[in-house]
């Protein structure tokens, strides 16, 4: 089995998933801490209520949770097109990964946000702070291990998201098990590919809960 792994292209391989969820973690970090913070500050009986702009926000997030990674991908095909210039490769499968894990990521945001006890932000608008400081002071920081939490499982959605990228066209470890190991019945590929993905999916889960964990105890 061993003399049949291609050693080579397998790091090349998670060298491409590496970059894929980076890319795509980064980005949906940026984009869905804003967006889960607007979902609650939004809803009704906080500083910032609009009914209008919470069900719009509200209705795009469960949009793009609902429809599956694999079929997003191939909606998302002409935007990557438009965007990066190509439908193929790690650069343009970051594009339908952030669109799948940005909302996903956001609703956990969120959820974290509204464990928050109410008196507290009560007590920062009574202290006359502003709404930018207590989304910074208060929100943020009281809501972080959760937060970190919920980007973990969201980062371990991103790895398993990239594997299902590559079958379409998207490179990392599940082009090459698809290609060089279903297609190519090369088990020993197949299973490399495999061990790998879960070797990656267990070492963030477990830098994840360190994380989360460390800032518990400082908060």
């Amino acid at each position: 089995m061993l003399a049949e792994i291609d050693t080579e292209q397998l790091w090349t391989a998670t060298g491409e998933t590496l970059y894929m969820v980076g890319i795509s973690g980064l980005f949906t970090l940026l984009l869905g801490i804003p967006l889960g913070v607007l979902l609650v500050i939004t809803d009704k009986g906080y500083f910032l209520e609009s009914k209008v702009i919470q069900t719009v926000l509200g209705v795009v997030v469960n949009i793009f949770r609902a429809v599956p990674f694999i079929v997003l991908v191939l909606f998302l095909f002409p935007l990557s097109e438009l965007i990066i210039g190509t439908t193929l490769g790690p650069t343009a499968a970051t594009i339908p990964l952030i669109a799948g894990a940005a909302p996903f990521f956001a609703r956990m945001v969120e959820t974290a946000i509204r464990e928050i006890d109410r008196g507290v932000i009560e007590a920062s608008e009574a202290m006359g702070a502003s709404r930018l400081t207590i989304v910074r002071q208060v929100l943020i920081p009281e809501a972080i291990p959760a937060i970190i939490s919920g980007f973990t499982v969201t980062l371990v959605s991103l790895i398993s998201f990239s594997a299902m990228a590559g079958i379409v066209g998207g490179g990392g470890l599940g082009d090459a098990a698809f290609r060089f190991g279903f297609q190519s019945f090369n088990d020993g590929m197949l299973y490399a590919c495999g061990l790998l993905l879960i070797v990656l999916v267990q070492i963030v889960q477990w830098i994840g809960d360190w994380i989360s964990k460390k800032m518990d105890k400082r908060i």
